[in-house]
């Protein structure tokens, strides 16, 4: 759920004609993700403080989202999320296909950096690819669906150690950078550079990365990809974890402000 240091804007109510939404509504969804990750209740001040909207405001939209099953309120005055999101978590997960949101940000990295990009996520005492796009060189670096490679050897399994609270000074250096460069580490001729991806609850779900061969992955050249990695790393991270929030990693913040 969102933070509280995430909110959305002030009053006034009048629909933004320029935003193509409808402010109601948004501030409705505000007001049901204004909940961090264990916390049953809040009052309607907070709520108010929060979502940087009027009590009143607030009193109105959350008596609305109740008539849906959206919100309850508890007998101590304070409101709770209501059974109707149970239910819409639970289609949603139905129908959730991680491919269908990972496959999508690794095409767009692809085109971004010209390299082959990849998902992993670990297996053990491995890491496997999950997904991957070639890149448009006809000379890349190649790895199948599904093959198992080391965890301490190249910067996707690097990253994976060093976020699952791997101890060391090369993996704190990870955490504090937020990626990992690796050159001929696994493969002599080969290069990448891989930052984490959160999932649900924001605990690690893999790295993403984009890898190719040295001579043309240079230190340099792959420095200049940092950020493009990071804001891909980001972007899936949103869209599997779900909005900002107290468990919601510093790094994730990286060339991504909110």
């Amino acid at each position: 759920m969102r933070n509280a240091s995430i909110a959305r804007n002030p009053e006034p109510e009048a629909d933004d004609p320029g935003a193509g939404g409808v402010t109601a509504v948004t501030r409705a969804l505000a007001l049901m993700e204004a909940f961090n990750v264990g916390e049953p209740s809040l009052s309607l001040a907070e709520l108010s403080r929060r979502s940087r909207m009027h009590k009143t405001t607030v009193l109105r939209l959350v008596r609305t989202l109740a008539m849906s099953g959206y919100m309850v309120q508890r007998e101590d005055g304070e409101w709770r999320l209501g059974p109707a999101t149970g239910w819409l978590g639970a289609r949603y997960q139905a129908g959730f296909d991680v491919n269908n949101v990972v496959e999508p940000v690794l095409r767009q990295l692809s085109s971004a950096t010209g390299e082959s990009a990849s998902f992993y996520a670990r297996e053990g005492d491995i890491r496997a690819c999950i997904s991957r796009v070639e890149g448009p060189q006809a000379v890349r670096h190649h790895v199948r669906i599904g093959e198992r490679l080391p965890l301490d050897k190249g910067a996707p399994g690097r990253v994976i150690l060093a976020f699952m609270g791997e101890k060391g000074k090369v993996y704190e250096q990870i955490r504090q950078r937020g990626y990992h460069i690796s050159i001929g580490e696994r493969e002599p001729e080969v290069s990448s550079i891989a930052a984490p991806v959160f999932g649900l609850n924001w605990k690690l779900l893999g790295s993403i990365c984009i890898s190719g061969p040295s001579a043309r992955l240079s230190l340099k050249k792959l420095e200049a990809h940092a950020k493009i990695v990071i804001k891909a790393s980001n972007q899936l991270s949103y869209a599997l974890a779900g909005s900002r929030s107290a468990q919601t990693p510093g790094v994730v913040s990286a060339w991504h402000p909110s």
